[in-house]
């Protein structure tokens, strides 16, 4: 794999799929539908599905791709393949919150080791270089021209006064039991993957989920957050997380900044 051509690609394929999602978001009205497993899904989440798995198919044909929006390809699985949420926090998306993002990653043996993440409603890029450090690029983010690209690094965090981002949908009483046993000073809520980007920029330190994700809800963000020299394990034994796991779904886990003990389950 190319990674200086992928990161190139996936940015590329990100901004023009935040586009088409803002199209739908500024309009005065969009139809809402639930899926099978009674998650919503609106028209942005399908074309930014097309726009990415179409410009993907293309740039890498012998690679295998995964979609949220595409159940046939969660039937498929390879050593190494790209993963493709094209619009997480839908419910975000929907209360027009803002906090949405289009996330796109390469897994190779396991690890998501390259990935983007755009925030269209809140104008933030997070990616992967082709050296595997990650970056914010700031700026006009021009599809055919790179704006400046601030690295970012996780925190030095501070133990007796952490800084805790959590989810803003989906927060419940284990998650907070949980956060409880640390020293919090901060306390952050966030939409979609930005959580992991925060982690990233060092502007929270530690972020647990205990609730249901997917693989394609993670790649791009955990691919991002190690490129800033963070962690994330599984919740349970904080063993190494992994990924191309059977049917794509995740364990509870916690995306942090070394130099926290994280407490037990």
């Amino acid at each position: 794999m190319d990674y200086d051509r992928l990161t190139t690609v996936m940015r590329r394929l990100a901004l023009e799929a935040g586009d088409l999602i803002l199209e739908i978001y500024n309009s005065d009205d969009f139809d809402v539908r639930a899926k099978s497993d009674d998650s919503p899904v609106t028209a942005a989440d399908e074309a930014a599905d097309a726009h990415i798995s179409a410009g993907l198919a293309a740039a890498f044909p012998d690679v295998l791709v995964v979609t949220e929006e595409q159940a046939g390809s969660h039937a498929k699985s390879a050593d190494t393949f790209l993963i493709v949420d094209p619009l997480d926090g839908t419910k975000e998306f929907i209360n027009r919150r803002g906090d949405f993002t289009v996330n796109i990653a390469l897994v190779e043996g396991g690890v998501p080791l390259r990935g983007v993440v755009y925030a269209p409603a809140r104008e933030r890029l997070f990616y992967t270089l082709g050296d595997g450090t990650a970056v914010e690029e700031v700026g006009a983010m021009e599809k055919d021209t790179i704006g400046a690209q601030n690295p970012i690094k996780v925190s030095v965090p501070d133990t007796s006064a952490l800084r805790v981002v959590a989810s803003k949908s989906h927060r419940d009483q284990a998650t907070d039991d949980y956060i409880n046993k640390y020293n919090t000073a901060d306390m952050k809520s966030a939409g979609s993957s930005l959580k992991f980007c925060l982690v990233a920029t060092g502007e929270a330190d530690i972020y647990p989920r205990l609730g249901r994700t997917m693989e394609w809800d993670t790649a791009a963000g955990d691919a991002v957050l190690r490129g800033a020299g963070g962690k994330m394990v599984r919740f349970d034994d904080h063993s190494d997380f992994t990924y191309g796991k059977s049917g794509y779904e995740n364990p509870f886990f916690i995306a942090y900044a070394p130099g926290i003990t994280l407490a037990s389950a």
